[in-house]
């Protein structure tokens, strides 16, 4: 399908999620047709000393994709060579078929500096001496490399990662360069998966988060601080209300760190709390003019309740499912979508992140 077709396939399906309001709909923002997929999440296959990195097909046999151009470039100069890099450090891929071997994954994210964060997933620790014997060779096989560690999934169950990370690098952050913000991302940070859209998503939610020059502003599901540390930059550069008070909610600690650390090097005014977002007014922080969402794929559940009563003047929302957005603003009754946007994160598939402004009534 034509992109241009698939672009507006979806501003229409988006639309339709949202027909019972009376919605500003911005044009979409459009992604690059290839090379703008920042994560490479490969399955490995085949055998020792002869591996792929890609799929299982129906046969549960390995499918290579190190030559996908969905990957950014360097992530595709990158695969080939840890695919010849595992071959020769004798890691055993584990068999799905047999429940037996060793490395299950590997995760990469690069950043707009072409360095790149690598995850080996392994069902134990039996083959970590092999990584690290082997980490000199693998930057130089593979020299953008920055952080490395190993995750340890024991189960044999559909799950892509377990609970346990082990560190084998001195570096355990990847800096992701956004302008005059840099991200840093820990071993399991989410960042979206197309940095050039994801720019124009900060870019148009710090837009919209200013418009009326709020006074305070919380970045609820807040991560390493995308959204809060853009808006107090854009507040910071265009000298709008010097007294604005953000604040970023995250409940994983180590994101809260990458965050806390980002908006020290970006000398920006920002906070970052680790807790749950609906506890915020139990530790006696005022509620503020304008909130931020950025729930995952289950949607903001029940703390749409919590927002509809909070007195916010705005909520900005930020959605990768506009089934769970659309039931969510449904359990908002007293605040109505004014406009929107559609961010093309993932070409050539249904997929679609929406921002949207929601205003009280």
């Amino acid at each position: 399908m034509p992109y241009e077709e698939q672009l507006r396939q979806k501003q229409r399906a988006a639309a339709s999620t949202l027909s019972q309001w009376s919605v500003d709909w911005l044009p979409a923002q459009a992604s690059e047709e290839a090379y703008f997929r920042n994560k490479a999440k490969m399955v490995v296959g085949g055998r020792q000393g002869r591996v792929t990195l890609g799929i299982l097909d129906r046969q549960q046999h390995g499918v290579d994709l190190t030559g996908c151009e969905l990957h950014e470039r360097p992530l595709l100069d990158a695969l080939p060579a840890l695919s010849r890099w595992i071959n020769d450090s004798g890691l055993t891929p584990y068999s799905v078929p047999g429940r037996q071997g060793e490395l299950k994954h590997v995760l990469l994210t690069v950043s707009p500096d072409a360095e790149i964060a690598l995850r080996f997933v392994m069902r134990s620790e039996a083959q970590l001496g092999r990584i690290r014997r082997g980490l000199d060779a693998l930057r130089a096989a593979v020299p953008g490399i920055r952080a490395v560690s190993a995750n340890l999934q024991p189960e044999h169950k559909a799950v892509l990662e377990g609970d346990v990370e082990i560190e084998l690098s001195d570096e355990h952050r990847l800096p992701m360069r956004l302008g005059p913000v840099t991200l840093q991302l820990g071993n399991r940070s989410f960042f979206q998966t197309n940095t050039p859209v994801t720019r124009a998503l900060y870019a148009r939610a710090s837009e919209w988060v200013l418009d009326g020059e709020p006074g305070s502003v919380w970045d609820l599901f807040c991560g390493v601080g995308g959204f809060a540390l853009h808006a107090a930059e854009r507040a910071r550069a265009r000298e709008v209300n010097v007294s604005l008070d953000i604040v970023g909610v995250e409940v994983s600690e180590d994101a809260i760190e990458g965050a806390q650390l980002a908006a020290a090097a970006a000398g920006v005014d920002a906070r970052f709390v680790a807790g749950d977002a609906t506890q915020m007014a139990a530790r006696g922080e005022a509620i503020p003019d304008v909130v931020i969402v950025n729930p995952p794929r289950r949607g903001i559940t029940s703390l749409a309740a919590w927002l509809n009563d909070s007195g916010a003047e705005r909520i900005i929302y930020s959605s990768c499912n506009p089934k769970t957005l659309q039931l969510d603003i449904e359990a908002m009754p007293r605040y109505r979508p004014a406009r929107a946007q559609l961010f093309d994160m993932f070409p050539h598939t249904a997929h679609s992140e929406v921002l949207v402004e929601l205003v009280r009534r």
